[in-house]
């Protein structure tokens, strides 16, 4: 198996294990990929998702361009790829909250499969880039398309034109990432915002990734009378009233996901 799978106390750890390919994603790495989230997807006691790379220098180097598809061009641009790059860069139906632990090269589908994740630490050795053009490609399965959406356009188009790669210093002053740390304290760091999520109701999580996830390109006020079913179902839930409760009673709440 190519990636690691594991859900344990709510927390789900996806790790592309090919580290001596630098954890480029090959057909079979993506399609098992897909196979994740959307088991996750079905389940219920997942709350938070920590998504990386095996080893010390690569969080995911892209597409491993010495197995990918026989689609080239306009071929491959035309295809059905649900999800973007790593079936995760683009989708739109995995409402549990993503975290990217970075501990090295994002790059390329990497960094789309980056761009995809709702919460970024990374190491401070990692970096981050769209180097397609420079091998005559096209950053087609979600960098295109999120980068200028996610930093000033200045600095999106000026890391895609040229390819050139960000250092986790600079990322993080672009807003790339949420949290820089030496390496040594990554898994650490990571924890810390696990267990920020874990102490917020699972279902307020969901409704507020539907949210802004489903709402981003309309105006405020179309947004707010979109009844989207994460939203409704938070609203409705065991766990709205728990949360005040426990707060009247001065305790930590006991979500039940409900």
């Amino acid at each position: 198996m190519s990636v690691i799978y594991e859900v344990k106390e709510h927390v789900a750890r996806v790790t592309i294990d090919r580290p001596d390919v630098l954890n480029a994603v090959d057909l079979s790495t993506e399609a098992e990929l897909i196979r994740i989230w959307e088991d996750i997807e079905r389940r219920d006691d997942v709350r938070v998702v920590v998504l990386t790379g095996a080893g010390e220098r690569s969080f995911c180097a892209g597409a491993d361009l010495k197995n990918t598809s026989n689609l080239k061009g306009v071929e491959y641009w035309a295809a059905s790829r649900p999800g973007g790059f790593g079936g995760i860069a683009l989708r739109e139906t995995l409402n549990v909250p993503v975290i990217a632990r970075v501990n090295g090269f994002a790059l390329g589908g990497g960094f789309e499969m980056v761009l995809g994740c709702d919460l970024v630490v990374a190491c401070e050795e990692a970096s981050f880039g769209l180097p397609e053009p420079l091998v005559g490609r096209l950053p087609l399965d979600g960098g295109m398309l999120l980068l200028q959406r996610q930093i000033p356009y200045r600095q999106a188009m000026g890391m895609m034109l040229t390819g050139q790669r960000v250092k986790a210093r600079q990322a993080l002053e672009m807003g790339l990432v949420n949290e820089v740390v030496p390496r040594v304290e990554l898994d650490t760091a990571v924890e810390r915002w696990v267990q920020q999520l874990l102490a917020c109701a699972p279902l307020s999580l969901r409704a507020i990734k539907q949210v802004v996830r489903q709402t981003g390109q309309l105006s405020p006020s179309q947004a707010h009378g979109m009844r989207l079913p994460a939203l409704v179902a938070a609203l409705q839930s065991e766990d709205s009233n728990e949360g005040v409760l426990a707060f009247q009673q001065k305790r930590k709440p006991r979500w039940q996901g409900r």
